[in-house]
């Protein structure tokens, strides 16, 4: 049976995480599908419930001592540094021992929270693969009610954040010769010509 849990339960839903479940959760930005990075097993597990044979999701930590410690290389970490802690996704090189993570696709995005509540659970459990949580075509949910509609028994766990809405998703970029190109404009905007991180 499906586990339904708030927010407040960080213990419980670590231990889940822990053991290697896939669960939903109100993200720094939006509801996604999660599981621990570093959980080869679970990430193909929902990598299969998002159908997503080539497109890797978003790896979400609590610092990037954490990213490291997954085995990104430092350096192309610390030259991008500066965009966080912030809801922007940057797309980063991995190599082949990754090759779980980013599914053949050389790079993943990933990015540091700067959201408490989800960077105290992140301390817990180390990176986070995230994938929104919907099905292909459909809208991301909204609540977990509608997260619950889409993937039913197909993730061990809901974490009820409440329901949210015009709630954007990160801003994803990529670094390209030292020149920035955004991929998806979300929560922050970013300066294409000065690579700069604008007021909102």
């Amino acid at each position: 049976m499906t586990t339904i849990l708030t927010s407040k339960q960080e213990a419980e839903i670590a231990t889940l995480l822990g053991e290697g479940k896939i669960g939903v959760l109100l993200t720094d930005t939006v509801y996604g599908v999660v599981c621990r990075a570093a959980d080869t097993a679970a990430v193909q597990r929902l990598y299969a419930l998002k159908d997503r044979e080539n497109k890797p999701g978003t790896i979400i930590a609590a610092s990037i001592e954490q990213l490291v410690g997954l085995g990104i290389k430092k350096r192309y970490l610390t030259s991008v540094e500066q965009y966080w802690p912030n809801p922007i996704s940057i797309v980063i090189p991995l190599g082949f021992t990754l090759n779980y993570l980013h599914i053949g696709k050389g790079s993943i995005a990933v990015r540091v929270v700067a959201d408490k509540k989800i960077a105290k659970l992140l301390q817990i459990t180390g990176p986070l693969l995230t994938s929104s949580a919907n099905t292909p075509g459909n809208p991301v949910a909204t609540s977990v009610a509608e997260a619950t509609d889409y993937f039913g028994d197909g993730v061990d766990f809901y974490v009820d954040g409440g329901e949210v809405h015009d709630r954007p998703s990160s801003t994803i970029i990529r670094i390209v010769d030292d020149a920035v190109e955004v991929l998806r404009e979300g929560s922050v905007r970013v300066n294409e010509a000065t690579g700069e991180i604008e007021d909102q």
